[in-house]
């Protein structure tokens, strides 16, 4: 017993011991294919000498070893003595990728080998992930020691790639520079860099300057102006910096739909001449360029020219998403274009629209790269498909013998809410469809993470990218049919002390936590619950509106409510904020309780609490999803409440949400009329909408309705709805929706 007892322990110590190993490993992300672990450490100093016999690898890998660590490491050749990082080319393995690399680091020095350039460059990143992020962040007691270890590695796809949306939020020539280092460093390969939309132009064209001067800038709601573009210099400058890191940029300048910008400066190449602005808000619109005008085709040539000589790239992204047909089935000149070309209809005319340009581009050394709607109508021969809205293109494509970018909304569209889209989901991410079988697999090049930034200012795109695109780095480069969520899971966790070093401002792996409300009748109390859902974190909170920060009060029972407060609750990790606080606001008010009469029912799906949500003492967030607002769709609001005797009534304040892209529009009025008997009404207050429906922001408003402490039972509320979409708005035509929330009444 005792000899199996002592057996059982020393296991127990061996698992522990490699637990520990684990732990204390650099957390290599994406995984490489093959690594062995070993014992002992290699020391990194100010005497180590780096042996590359490329001279501008030696010297990027200097500066940023000098960047990341502030060591000065030697420039050295095979004469040199004293330990060394020797970079190696064996340019005779034929067989070998190109980004293939292997790395032995041992008591000796670090030894690297790979094909080519490329392969050296990757090996470099991974390097850099082995030095611990204490020395990155310059910590006085951080160790230098790299652990001994044998690398093999090779990428499983050839396109690994970022799309980062610079239309709707202008990003800076140094932001993008930065990330740029960031790709490189977690081994993706493309920037796909969205220059092109409604909402902005963000590249210099001198043929034509109006596309900056107007195209560049929208005038929003407030009468604020927001823009900004890249010259064909910083252009340039970007370029030239990604090509050092192996990293190739794609320009997609959207066509024919997603062109507002572009109109706006040159209304001549839409169908009905504009005029036109920038849009500032979201969505899909109707004005889009006129294929039945041969000058909309030497326009966007022209804009091309200029284009192709500012990126060498094989690739130019020419989108082809999300193109209505609206005007095209009502220009005459679209309709002879159908005609003279023996076309069936308006999905073959964005065919045609498309197969001109890609044989433009062709004829100019080219690849042309589309969205998948570039199916429509068939193919242009050649072409590369990107698959966003779902497999189905990728599979389609590929069957037609088209190479593929597959990158569904589902698993890649990282500017979705990781309560939708976590990090296990991006994990999962398969590129290949396992409908394709054969040869037909070898059509998908690989798959791109997606950053659309109509949320996305540029100040958040950290928290909207980090960590889910270190899920999407491993699925590109290592071999999807050998991953673990698990062991990678737990290299994320290890892995935030190195974003932190990196100066990334990471955000949410999924829904951080949940909040549950009631209200506590005896004690007249409400009872905040909070459900924790991300792992290792902090959940702190303030009462008085206050953001929380690292000192706020550390959530470890329900929170009790006893008056009018503002709770704002945020979630932490490592003293880091992982995203904005969640904000609920809890009103005492004489109406809190009472029973409410609709006129009109709100819509099922938007019911909140049911019968009595308008008057439960929690008023809605931002986000009208939130389970506190209720819909109202093409309708007006009209309701009574009945506060059951005659009472004192000051101010009654009814709340509403406007969110034009999700079609909610603030009442065009409020009318607020006082009974003693809910049959006549009086003392009517009018309150006129003063916020301008066409805008963009995300708002809430209270129509305040102000009485001189007049009695009364009953309290009308009746708010005007817009009822249908305005002509200016993507959805013009369809019905609108009114959002409302507590009716505060004092």
């Amino acid at each position: 017993m005792k000899l199996l007892i002592s057996f059982m322990l020393f296991l127990c110590a061996v698992v522990y011991s490699r637990s520990q190993a684990e732990e204390n490993r650099p957390p290599l992300i994406p995984n490489p294919q093959k690594v062995e672990w070993l014992e002992g450490n290699f020391i990194l100093s100010n005497n180590i000498f780096v042996d590359c016999p490329y001279s501008k690898l030696r010297t990027y890998f200097l500066s940023r070893m000098k960047t990341l660590t502030g060591l000065n490491l030697k420039p050295g050749s095979q004469r040199a003595s004293g330990k060394k990082i020797t970079f190696r080319t064996e340019p005779a393995a034929e067989n070998q990728n190109k980004e293939a690399y292997s790395l032995n680091v041992a008591e000796d020095g670090i030894k690297i080998t790979a094909k080519g350039e490329e392969g050296l460059f990757r090996a470099m990143q991974t390097l850099f992930q082995l030095i611990s992020p204490e020395l990155k962040a310059k910590k006085a007691s951080a160790s230098s020691a790299i652990p001994f270890c044998r690398i093999s590695d090779s990428p499983a796809f050839s396109w690994r790639g970022l799309q980062l949306d610079c239309s709707r939020h202008f990003m800076t020539k140094d932001f993008i520079k930065r990330y740029i280092d960031i790709l490189a460093y977690y081994k993706y390969n493309t920037l796909h860099w969205h220059l092109t939309d409604d909402q902005g132009w963000r590249i210099e064209i001198k043929r034509y300057p109006g596309l900056t001067k107007k195209g560049a800038w929208r005038k929003e709601a407030d009468g604020s102006v927001y823009g900004g573009y890249y010259t064909q210099k910083d252009i340039r400058e970007i370029v030239a910096y990604a090509k050092e890191r192996f990293i190739n940029i794609v320009p997609e300048l959207d066509m024919p739909g997603h062109s507002m910008a572009s109109l706006a400066a040159y209304p001549e190449n839409s169908c009905t001449g504009g005029p036109f602005d920038v849009s500032i808000i979201w969505g899909v619109m109707k004005d889009i360029y006129c294929p039945g005008r041969d000058s909309t085709f030497y326009f966007i040539q022209n804009v091309l020219s200029e284009v192709i000589k500012l990126f060498p790239g094989q690739y130019i992204h020419i989108g082809g998403d999300e193109a209505p047909k609206d005007r095209w089935k009502q220009c005459p000149k679209c309709q002879a274009r159908i005609k003279a070309e023996g076309l069936k209809d308006e999905n073959e005319l964005q065919s045609y629209f498309i197969k001109r340009i890609a044989s433009y581009l062709s004829s100019k050394g080219k690849t042309v790269i589309g969205w998948d709607e570039v199916l429509q109508g068939g193919l242009a021969p050649g072409i590369i498909v990107q698959s966003w809205q779902s497999f189905q293109g990728a599979i389609d494509a590929a069957k037609q013998g088209h190479y593929v970018i597959c990158s569904p909304a589902s698993h890649t569209y990282l500017n979705g809410d990781p309560e939708n889209l976590d990090l296990r989901i991006a994990y999962s991410f398969q590129p290949v469809p396992k409908e394709l079988q054969g040869h037909e697999r070898d059509f998908i090049l690989g798959g791109e993470a997606n950053l659309w930034t109509e949320q996305a200012p540029q100040q958040t795109v950290d928290g909207k990218l980090f960590p889910r695109l270190l899920s999407l780095s491993e699925v590109f480069w290592s071999n999807p049919e050998n991953s673990d969520y698990d062991g990678f899971y737990r290299r994320v966790q290890n892995a935030y002390a190195d974003l932190s070093a990196l100066g990334i401002e990471y955000g949410r792996e999924s829904k951080i936590f949940s909040t549950k409300t009631s209200f506590d009748g005896s004690r007249k109390e409400f009872v905040v619950e909070v459900s924790q859902r991300q792992k290792d974190i902090d959940i702190r909170y303030t009462l008085d509106g206050a953001e929380p920060g690292t000192g706020s009060p550390l959530y470890t029972s329900s929170i009790r409510i006893d008056k009018t407060a503002t709770l704002k609750i945020a979630a932490f990790k490592n003293e880091h904020s992982l995203s904005r606080a969640n904000t609920l606001s809890f009103s005492f008010h004489k109406a809190v309780g009472s029973p409410v009469t609709y006129k009109s029912r709100y819509d099922e799906r938007y019911r909140a609490g049911g019968g009595n949500a308008l008057l439960d003492g929690v008023r809605g967030s931002l986000d009208f999803r939130d389970g506190n607002w209720q819909g109202f769709e093409g309708t007006d609001f009209e309701a009574v409440i009945d506060l059951g005797s005659s009472k004192e009534i000051s101010k009654v304040a009814p709340r509403f949400n406007q969110n034009v892209n999700s079609w909610i529009f603030l009442p065009l009025s409020v009318e607020v009329s006082l009974s003693d008997d809910n049959i006549n009404f009086t003392q009517a207050k009018t309150i006129t909408n003063d916020t301008p429906l066409k805008n963009s922001e995300i708002l809430t408003k209270d129509f305040e309705a102000d009485f001189n402490n007049i009695k009364a039972r009953y309290i009308k509320v009746k708010a005007s709805s817009i009822k249908k979409c305005p002509q200016w708005h993507p959805g013009a035509g369809s019905d609108a929706w009114l959002f409302i929330d507590e009716i505060v009444v004092e």
